[in-house]
């Protein structure tokens, strides 16, 4: 089953996996979860670009707690289609973590191997706590080194795009996810 969708611009995707009612909802949910998590301290929520920033902007409004935001972008190296596991942070924040609680928000964990690094470079850095806050987990990581402690979906293994995840940057502005034709 197609969908027709003026924002598509004439293409097609396959199926609607999470409209947009349910990414909210769980949303709101999500955010509920990490203000019981963290009832006190510093709580810093990590953006980790670009694909989470319509989640992180969409959790935030929903943590009921003081809370800092910043973002940060990673590159890694190797062939084109897969992450090599090398990682360099192309923008680093600029607040300090050192003991600070820090919510890492991905938009979808698969291979894992950016996180795991990612997850080291930060450790580094002394915050009081670490946790990552997945709006997808497709479960396919065989060497994913971290727990995952908050998860919106498990995602189908299928190619994913619209809520900030894209096809050659594009589909980024969909109000639901799915899957591509």
């Amino acid at each position: 089953m197609t969908t027709a969708d003026p924002r598509l611009d004439g293409r097609a995707v396959k199926r609607i996996a999470f409209d947009a009612e349910r990414i909210a909802a769980r949303v709101h949910e999500l955010g509920e979860e990490v203000t019981a998590r963290y009832p006190e301290g510093d709580l810093l929520v990590l953006g980790l670009l670009k694909g989470s920033f319509i989640f992180l902007g969409d959790l935030v409004r929903q943590i009921r707690r003081p809370l800092q935001v910043d973002f940060l972008v990673a590159a890694s190296y190797g062939e084109a289609t897969e992450s090599s596991g090398h990682v360099r942070l192309v923008y680093d924040p600029e607040t300090t973590l050192e003991g600070k609680h820090i919510l890492l928000v991905e938009d979808i964990v698969d291979s894992g191997r950016t996180l795991n690094r990612l997850i080291g470079l930060l450790m580094e850095r002394r915050p009081r706590s670490l946790d990552v806050c997945a709006l997808l987990h497709k479960h396919v990581a065989e060497h994913l080194q971290y727990e995952v402690g908050f998860v919106g979906f498990d995602a189908p293994n299928e190619f994913l795009v619209g809520y900030g995840l894209d096809h050659a940057e594009n589909f980024r502005h969909l109000p639901y996810i799915a899957s591509l034709q």
